[in-house]
């Protein structure tokens, strides 16, 4: 998101006349440190937004796309509504976009939130077209690597109740997958032994989830967690039944003046005739996405951030993950360790929104990252 602002800066700098440039700038300044600041740009904005999308992710290689934003009020309106109310609601927006990498995976996807009945329910979802090229390390991650290819749609679609006036949700959710899925070799059932190659999975299933978060950007205070279950059964439309679950928590405490502790824990797990491509990973900065698969998986991961001054921060973060349960216990899991530094600058003062790069390394693999708002998903 640094980059991608600073591109589009210099983009609208070579066709301005050089009389409005500095006007221009002017509009990116804070009134208040007269930093680079997207704040008033980002809460008075409406009607379309475009947004470059940088893609770092060492599963899939370097890339990236563009999505455009479309919103129908701006933040500043909602937050006006919200001292009259009583009720903070975020903006309706819609989203759509596509995005291509550097080992030929590519997608296009659409989606959005809106909000109504003045905070009362939700309704957030995307639909994408998929061709991604990924490799597989068997379960547990001890063999391959092997090329494969998914193809096809998948689709996300939550609806959601606020309980009373409460932070806590509940959300119904209908996940749907058609992903022809084939390996580079036709040898994979030699390779990894039996696995599950089902395309279409359809699941139903419901989420808790609670939000006090100080911002949904990068927050400083508060916590947030959800408790999800879905199912996937052939009565509504999967090829094989199985069940996943998951169960997360991310709080943050300010321990100084200038210090954030935040920690996470993680654990995922799945029942039944899972695809492979849909088992549980260790989700952690520095392993490539699907690394470490298996029927359960658990995250522990802690941060620091130190905020030098009122804009820029460095953060170091420390984590480990362990992956079990198809052919062995806990204990006897696939584990890894990640570590790694970074820094952050504040782009958007009054929405607490940082930005900025994270080098990580675990004993997988190592990566930067480009960072908007929290690493955490």
């Amino acid at each position: 998101m640094q980059f991608s602002v600073r591109l589009a800066l210099c983009t609208l700098l070579l066709v301005l006349p050089w009389g409005a440039r500095a006007d221009f700038l002017e509009g990116f300044r804070d009134k208040e440190d007269g930093r680079i600041d997207l704040s008033d740009w980002l809460l008075d904005r409406k009607g379309v937004l475009p947004v470059p999308i940088f893609i770092t992710e060492p599963a899939v290689g370097y890339g990236g796309g563009l999505v455009a934003l479309f919103f129908r009020q701006s933040m500043a309106e909602k937050a006006q509504q919200a001292k009259e109310s009583g009720k903070m609601t975020p903006p309706d927006i819609y989203a759509i976009g596509g995005a291509a990498t550097e080992n030929g995976t590519k997608a296009a996807f659409a989606g959005g939130m809106v909000t109504s009945d003045d905070g009362r329910w939700r309704w957030r979802g995307g639909i994408a077209k998929i061709d991604a090229n990924l490799d597989f390390y068997g379960i547990g991650g001890n063999r391959g690597p092997l090329r494969y290819n998914l193809q096809g749609i998948a689709s996300v679609q939550h609806g959601m109740m606020r309980i009373g006036q409460s932070d806590t949700w509940f959300v119904a959710r209908w996940n749907y997958l058609d992903l022809d899925n084939r390996f580079g070799s036709e040898q994979s059932t030699a390779i990894f032994g039996p696995i599950v190659r089902s395309n279409t999975a359809s699941g139903l299933g419901v989420s808790i989830e609670t939000d006090t978060r100080d911002t949904i950007f990068t927050p400083s205070r508060g916590w947030t967690g959800s408790l999800d279950l879905t199912f996937y059964n052939p009565s509504w439309g999967s090829d094989t039944t199985f069940q996943s679950y998951r169960a997360h928590v991310f709080a943050y405490w300010p321990v100084a003046k200038s210090l954030v502790l935040a920690g996470r824990a993680d654990a995922r797990a799945a029942n039944g005739s899972v695809p492979f491509f849909m088992l549980p990973y260790i989700d952690l900065r520095g392993v490539p996405l699907g690394r470490l698969q298996d029927e359960r998986t658990g995250v522990l991961e802690t941060e620091l951030r130190w905020n030098l001054d009122a804009r820029w921060a460095l953060i170091g973060f420390l984590g480990a993950g362990r992956a079990w349960g198809t052919n062995t216990s806990f204990s006897e899991g696939a584990g890894t360790v990640s570590k790694g530094v970074g820094f952050r600058y504040m782009l958007a003062r009054r929405m607490g929104l940082y930005a900025g790069v994270d080098w990580a390394w675990s004993t997988q693999d190592h990566a930067w990252y480009l960072t908007v708002g929290s690493a955490w998903r």
